[in-house]
């Protein structure tokens, strides 16, 4: 980079860089060309043909704003030709009013007929961030960004986990560890993966052209992206399945008397009987219908696929197909039901849960304060991984979906209404859960402890029982399930986004040779998520959709975003972040981003994965009807090969990239941790920013 220009006209500086139109919303450029151009010593208007040392610059296009190629060239006078359509135009310069610095990226600004021409030094960088052509498609409204990132955010752990871990972990005091990990932790961290997304306008893989030495942690995340479509979409396609039982005269969970229900089923109301190991019609038709556990010995007998779950399953990925084949432009239509149905649901479903009796005692047992649980280090433990989970940050869904963004987008406020919303959420989903929780503690004579759980048993025993006590019953069974869906399937919609973008991305050229590309890695992508999630609709399906829970997005996401931590503000660097983050939200981030970005996020992340590796249990699944089953060890061993074969990525794409490049040792660990459009200063022999102390010590 250039230093700051001299007083004198004998001592000029020179810049590398890049010509770009910015024509509404798409920035056109040429990024394989490279001139040079003496900077201005004057701060005036000043015809770009009376600028010495600008040669060799034609093909930027005039009237329609496309560009041509730009020459290598350095003559004495230079002109901007038009050509491609566009007439001859003078261009005035306007210098930055940022200063020249070496660590910096000075943009000089071109001002034609209303449309502005950028010069950015660092060759193919311009002031939009890396890799936009001006070909990538970006969401039709702002709205429809916003409404995707919630929806993937919000989704069925708001439901079935938050509420039970609040009551378990001391009620109203859980909040207090909550949002201590909420803004220490996941909230920088989402934001971090917005900029990267929007400036550079890359996928979760391509993004890393920042610190080739770390796209490694791309393909993780996609990996694991990929992963979750195997068992998530499967506890869609019960959903799918219950939605389907509930249009009936009488909800088939009601009653014992049904072919697969045992002797020991008893009615609801009579639990506090003495029957003994006694069951319910809503637990025996989850495992004995649904799932067909009975008929499964485990995981050396898992069985074949269940009919009708198939097909469910075949449903699911069908309506995830046709909502990502068209990309951003199908996807956003689609949020605007999945993203605001559950709220309209909730609210519903609270309106009459307060109405039940007992409905006021479950919700003291939720918001009650324990404090005393506060001293307990499981307490803190919860309340990272919850919210960490919740935000949905380590999938590469963000980065992708902010991608798709225009330059200027407000991504720092969609960040905040986000974390605020998913927040609420929560909360309010806990006031819904407890009011029938309450209820069923009055109606069946037992301590709320007894009634509440989580998980998949919340959402398909308990509130399925609870619902089919009341009047209206099916009405009421139809409008929960559909909530499940909406809340489920945008987020499984963004998991498969990550991938599908990382790969577009990646192989983007041989994509678009093919009229309808996109439309086909999208079949690809799903249908083989399909294949691997058959499986899990089998008789001891169940088991392996709780192995794949644990292992493949738990220490393996916590690991990837903790290496996006350190790659992005210690590598790539937290002076350049800020600077790209100034460049597209107009203001530099304050000194609480950028501690947590650089010192506290890595560290508290750092933590949760150290617990979730100290803490690991043996697998153990608590069934309603069989009793618990233990997983033999051989699948923990499994598992965690499941979790290794995601962040194996990183150290092994980190070596791939080292022995790609050519120099010695040291040119080579240069070229990789440093942005690709600093490598050909690199190779030349020039200053390597991130050997210096200054980047390592910035804040």
């Amino acid at each position: 980079m250039p230093s700051s220009p001299s007083s004198s006209s004998n001592s000029l500086s020179t810049y590398d860089f890049v010509i770009a139109v910015r024509d509404n919303n798409h920035v056109h450029q040429s990024p394989s060309f490279v001139t040079t151009l003496e900077p201005l010593q004057k701060t005036s208007n000043q015809s770009l043909n009376s600028v010495p040392g600008v040669g060799g610059i034609d093909g930027v296009a005039g009237i329609d704003g496309v560009v041509g190629s730009v020459g290598h060239g350095r003559g004495n006078q230079g002109r901007v030709q038009g050509s491609g359509g566009g007439s001859s135009e003078e261009y005035r310069l306007l210098p930055s009013t940022e200063k020249a610095d070496p660590s910096s990226s000075t943009v000089t600004t071109l001002v034609a007929k209303g449309k502005d021409l950028e010069a950015v030094a660092d060759g193919v960088r311009d002031a939009t961030g890396d890799g936009d052509d001006g070909t990538r498609e970006t969401w039709n409204k702002k709205i429809d960004f916003l409404l995707s990132i919630i929806g993937f955010a919000v989704d069925l752990a708001n439901v079935w986990r938050f509420p039970y871990l609040c009551y378990k972990n001391g009620g109203g005091a859980f909040l207090i560890p909550y949002f201590i990990m909420l803004i220490c932790g996941a909230v920088p961290l989402f934001l971090m993966e917005l900029i990267l997304g929007q400036f550079h306008r890359q996928g979760a893989v391509a993004v890393w052209k920042i610190a080739p030495l770390f796209k490694g942690i791309g393909v993780c995340q996609c990996l694991i992206a990929f992963y979750v479509a195997f068992y998530y979409n499967v506890i869609i396609a019960w959903s799918l399945y219950y939605l389907a039982s509930s249009v009936a005269y009488r909800l088939p969970w009601t009653s014992c008397n049904n072919t697969w229900n045992t002797g020991r089923c008893v009615d609801g109301s009579m639990l506090n009987s003495t029957v003994e190991n006694s069951t319910t019609p809503a637990e025996e038709f989850f495992e004995r219908r649904v799932l067909g556990l009975h008929e499964s010995d485990g995981l050396n007998d898992i069985g074949l696929p269940r009919p009708y779950l198939v097909l469910c399953l075949l449903g699911v990925f069908i309506m995830i197909y046709f909502s990502l084949w068209k990309g951003v432009r199908s996807s956003g239509k689609v949020v605007w039901v999945t993203a605001t149905m559950p709220y309209v649901v909730l609210s519903i479903l609270l309106v009459r849960g307060l109405l039940l009796p007992g409905a006021s005692t479950g919700i003291m047992y939720y918001i009650t304060p324990r404090l005393d649980r506060l001293g307990d280090q499981q307490v803190w433990i919860d309340a990272a991984v919850q919210i960490f989970y919740s935000v949905g940050a380590g999938f590469g869904v963000h980065i992708a979906f902010a991608s798709y963004n225009k330059i200027n987008s407000n991504c720092y406020r969609d960040c905040l209404v986000t974390v605020c919303v998913n927040s609420f959420t929560s909360l309010f989903s806990g006031f819904v859960i407890f009011s029938y929780l309450g209820y069923m503690s009055v109606r069946q004579g037992r301590e709320i402890s007894k009634v509440a759980a989580e998980g998949p048993g919340l959402v398909f025993v308990v509130y399925p029982e609870a619902i089919a006590t009341l009047p209206g019953s099916v009405g009421w069974s139809i409008l929960f399930f559909v909530m499940l869906i909406t809340l489920g399937i945008d987020s499984a919609m963004g998991g498969l986004e990550a991938v599908l973008t990382g790969l577009s991305d990646e192989w983007k050229s041989t994509i678009k040779r093919f009229r309808y590309g996109r439309e086909a890695v999208t079949a690809v992508v799903v249908f083989a998520a399909f294949l691997f999630a058959l499986p899990n609709v089998t008789n001891g399906g169940m088991y392996l959709v709780t192995m794949w829970d644990t292992f493949a997005a738990g220490t393996a996401i916590l690991f990837g975003v903790f290496s996006q931590a350190v790659a992005v503000s210690w590598f790539y660097g937290l002076e350049q972040f800020c600077k790209d983050a100034q460049q597209i939200l107009g203001f530099r981030p304050n000194i609480y981003w950028r501690l947590t970005w650089k010192f506290i996020s890595p560290f508290f992340i750092l933590v949760i994965v150290i617990s979730s590796i100290a803490n690991f249990k043996p697998l153990v699944y608590d069934s309603y009807t069989m009793g618990g089953y233990v997983y033999p060890a051989w699948a923990n061993i499994v598992g965690w090969l499941i979790a290794a074969s995601s962040m194996s990525f990183i150290p092994i794409v980190a070596v791939y990239q080292i022995l790609k490049f050519k120099g010695t040792i040291r040119q080579r660990f240069a070229l990789a941790i440093s942005p690709q459009w600093e490598h050909r200063s690199i190779m030349e022999g020039g200053r390597v920013k991130r050997f210096q102390r200054r980047h390592w010590f910035a804040l």
